[in-house]
């Protein structure tokens, strides 16, 4: 096997960073950006915050990249999300952001180097997944991380959505592939640590979904990671709810994404048409409503889409 000890790992603050805390949107009311979808979905959110129903919003790392953190964070303390769920690059922004206030690094420029993603700081989240799987503490990648920022020194916790998650009580699930994240490439990751607290939050994300009866499910951004995890989750929910004669398929889902599909999302494309690869259409919009759901798409960016709901959500607010 390749020896990684051999890696000259360096520290982050010899990298160049595409993004950092100062480009973070802050809050304000978004006026430009209104689709139905955006605008439905805020009244289910509501409604499931007062039904306590569960309203699970899934990422892809981009999200933490368009800097609505503020957003999502405000959303969480204020109970209109009760589960997030992101990939293991999520993570890795969020953590880098909380530490030294910057993330994102040129794959064009460091690969060249066969320095990508060899940098000592983040891979110190491996040191926090090692210890919670070596201590035995029964908690998830999520939580672990999230907890180890909100009681560190970071300079940064504050935009942490982990860390956030961690304070509100909120479960927070992240779902890896293995190698498919920096953090794999280091000498401290141990793959059997790893899969055993990210699994770990694949059944949380299974036990959130036994209650999203009259529920949603948001997807931002995430082509495969949250449409599969979540396929799989409302398997094993429904088998278990239909056990005791009950149903869970009176729910919501919303996939915002930069595809321009048009406006019929009643039935599957075409298998020669490039859209039935796109998972989120067929397995989230089709699929897991088909039996008394309904379903929303939005095209748009995260900049304009997260605060649209958010928006969406103070808007009806005031009428309740």
């Amino acid at each position: 096997m390749f020896d990684r000890n051999k890696l000259l790992l360096k520290s982050l603050q010899e990298r160049k960073h595409d993004l950092d805390f100062s480009q973070l949107i802050p809050l304000k009311e978004q006026t430009k950006f209104t689709d139905t979808g955006l605008i439905v979905a805020a009244k289910r959110m509501i409604a499931a915050k007062k039904n306590k129903a569960a309203a699970i919003l899934m990422m892809g790392a981009h999200v933490i990249r368009s800097g609505v953190q503020r957003y999502l964070l405000d959303l969480m303390a204020r109970g209109y999300i009760s589960c997030l769920v992101m990939n293991g690059a999520g993570a890795i922004h969020d953590y880098e952001l909380a530490l030294i206030g910057a993330t994102t690094e040129s794959v064009a420029r460091y690969i060249q180097e066969g320095q990508f993603g060899l940098w000592r700081e983040t891979g110190q989240i491996n040191d926090i997944i090692n210890q919670a799987y070596a201590q035995n503490k029964n908690v998830g990648f999520g939580q672990a991380v999230g907890e180890y920022i909100y009681h560190s020194e970071f300079p940064f916790k504050d935009i942490s959505l982990l860390a956030g998650c961690y304070h509100c009580g909120i479960p927070v699930l992240v779902s890896i592939g293995i190698g498919c994240d920096i953090i794999h490439e280091h000498p401290n990751c141990n793959g059997a640590a790893m899969g055993a607290l990210s699994y770990h939050d694949f059944l949380d994300l299974a036990e959130v979904i036994q209650n999203l009866e009259h529920g949603i499910v948001l997807n931002f951004g995430s082509a495969v990671m949250a449409p599969e995890v979540y396929l799989k989750a409302l398997s094993m929910a429904r088998n278990v709810a239909r056990q005791h004669g009950e149903a869970i398929k009176h729910f919501t889902t919303l996939v915002c994404d930069l595809h321009d599909f048009g406006t019929d999302f009643s039935r599957e494309p075409a298998k020669d048409n490039p859209a039935y690869y796109f998972r989120p259409w067929k397995t989230m919009l089709i699929r897991t409503v088909a039996d008394g759901g309904e379903s929303f798409y939005v095209k748009g960016r995260h900049a304009e889409t997260i605060p649209a709901l958010w928006t969406a959500i103070n808007n009806w607010e005031s009428f309740q």
